[in-house]
């Protein structure tokens, strides 16, 4: 699987799930699982590189921003949900966070912004599929602290300094 047929699956499961986060990670699963268990691999290689690049100072703040308030469980979830949004969103996020202010449509903090289960969906399609456990994925370890220039997630003037489109659009 190359990086366009990952991004295939991660749009095709979102447009017909219509954005809803749980059934693009059943719909995920479902596809996956039409794959053989070295395609659920290479997927979940995909995924799982995507979701540690994610891992930045400035991609908390935009979840802390978006989410009200965001502790490390929730940023797990967000990463996973930037990822589901699509190529466009997510790399445009991952060049510059503050870029969400205009690659995100409507956004319902209760609904949108977590999508934890999308995290799984290799791992459940695996297991489905061979009846064991998904693999070392070979990927070298993520960082062990975000990436980029530390900020104080509390304190909204830093916030809104640091993405400044952002704060403006859902918390101005």
């Amino acid at each position: 699987m190359d990086e366009t047929e990952f991004w295939e699956l991660i749009d095709s499961t979102r447009e017909a799930a219509e954005g809803d986060p749980e059934e693009q990670a059943d719909l995920l699963i479902e596809r996956l699982t039409q794959l053989d268990p070295d395609g659920v691999t290479f997927f979940a290689r995909h995924f799982e590189s995507r979701y540690h690049r994610a891992y930045q100072w400035d991609l908390w703040a935009a979840a802390w921003i978006l989410l009200d308030g965001a502790s490390d469980d929730v940023f797990d979830a967000f990463r996973c949900w930037l990822i589901g949004q699509g190529r466009e969103v997510f790399e445009g996020a991952a060049h510059d966070a503050d870029s969400l202010a205009e690659l995100l449509g409507e956004f319902d903090d209760e609904l949108d912004g977590e999508a934890e289960d999308l995290g799984y969906a290799a791992d459940e399609a695996y297991e489905q599929l061979t009846g064991t456990e998904l693999p070392d994925l070979g990927l070298p370890e993520p960082p062990e602290d975000p990436v980029g220039a530390p900020l104080d997630l509390e304190d909204d003037n830093a916030l809104a300094e640091r993405l400044p489109k952002l704060w403006a659009r859902f918390r101005g």
